[in-house]
């Protein structure tokens, strides 16, 4: 397993970490996974023993069962491995039981750490944006998080760029603890991310962990053009990520599978391998409903693409240039900096 530095912090993590959406399967979860306390010890023997080194986690899976079974499943084992998890979306039905106030942080932090059983967090990230909450109030917070123990760095999950500009700007002018990661969903199926939040990672000196790298399985080689999976999660009312298009999703895929068929490996494992070549990715966060999902998942931390499978991946995966990137393309590329680059390096 290789381990990269999570961005200019001093941590370093494993290029796979384990996803615990599955954890407990409770409400809407369940279309996820139902993972119980004996399956979540397997999972977790299995990533050890692979070299995975970082689990995340987040308070609203399964309404706190996630955290809970984590906890119990890390019985005597909590210090070989780092812990992440998320705090804003909702916990309940009253009108602070969700958001990035000092209240609901406070609140919620210390609930994770009882249901995890732990004294302290590795990595705690805001979850998503709360525009009502002045971010001078939230980033104070987390700050006192840091400086009290409770927290070691702080994190940033599926903010915009202009959010996150601003968010380590208020930081930055008050003295407080900036972000040390941030969590976004980037896949073949989608690189999104490349318009901003991976330039702005990557100046900010954010380790970047991926969400969802395989499409929510879209890209396990399971969905083919014309053919209908026999079970997946996108038969069921778990609609994330969104497929805008179509076509391009499965040609994106039969490339994908020419490539996992050159090397003998899985579709997973290529579709994940990728990912990994990208500028500032320090971890791919990986969870399965099954056992044998997970081992195969696993095994891309020993793939290696050349150069051409990367520029054909690229190539087909491309998202469009956007306003200002197609006229900053035509213009000033001669003078882009190496987070530019993200975008307007890749094959295309």
């Amino acid at each position: 397993m290789e381990y990269r530095q999570l961005g200019r912090s001093g941590l370093r993590v494993s290029a796979l970490s384990l996803g615990t959406m599955t954890f407990g399967g409770k409400d809407v979860f369940g279309n996820v996974g139902h993972t119980d306390i004996a399956g979540a010890k397997r999972q977790i023997d299995m990533c050890l023993d692979a070299g995975v080194n970082l689990i995340d986690t987040a308070n609203m899976y399964s309404r706190g069962a996630s955290e809970e079974i984590l906890g119990q499943a890390l019985a005597g084992k909590r210090d070989k491995v780092l812990i992440s998890s998320k705090v804003r979306l909702s916990m309940g039905d009253g009108p602070n039981d969700e958001g990035l106030s000092r209240a609901h942080i406070l609140e919620q932090v210390d609930a994770s750490l009882r249901r995890l059983g732990t004294d302290h967090l590795d990595i705690y990230h805001v979850h998503q944006w709360d525009g009502l909450t002045p971010l001078e109030e939230t980033m104070r917070t987390l700050d006192s998080l840091v400086r009290s123990g409770k927290v070691r760095y702080l994190g940033v999950s599926n903010f915009s760029g202009w959010q996150l500009m601003k968010a380590q700007s208020v930081a930055a002018s008050l003295g407080y603890e900036q972000f040390a990661s941030n969590q976004i969903y980037y896949s073949l199926e989608s690189r999104d991310a490349e318009y901003e939040l991976i330039p702005a990672s990557l100046d900010q000196g954010l380790g970047v962990l991926v969400w969802s790298p395989l499409a929510g399985g879209l890209l396990s080689g399971k969905y083919r053009r014309g053919q209908q999976p026999a079970d997946g999660r996108h038969l069921t009312e778990w609609s994330e990520p969104p497929v805008r298009d179509e076509e391009k999703l499965y040609d994106t895929i039969e490339t994908v599978m020419d490539v996992a068929s050159a090397h003998g490996t899985s579709p997973a494992q290529i579709a994940l391998a990728y990912l990994l070549t990208k500028p500032g990715v320090s971890s791919l966060v990986i969870g399965a409903r099954k056992d044998e999902q997970l081992a195969d998942n696993l095994k891309s931390a020993e793939v290696t693409l050349s150069q051409e499978e990367v520029d054909r991946l690229d190539t087909i995966s491309a998202p469009d240039l956007i306003y200002p990137h197609w006229h900053q393309s035509n213009l000033v590329s001669s003078r882009f900096s190496s987070a530019d680059l993200a975008l307007h390096r890749p094959a295309r």
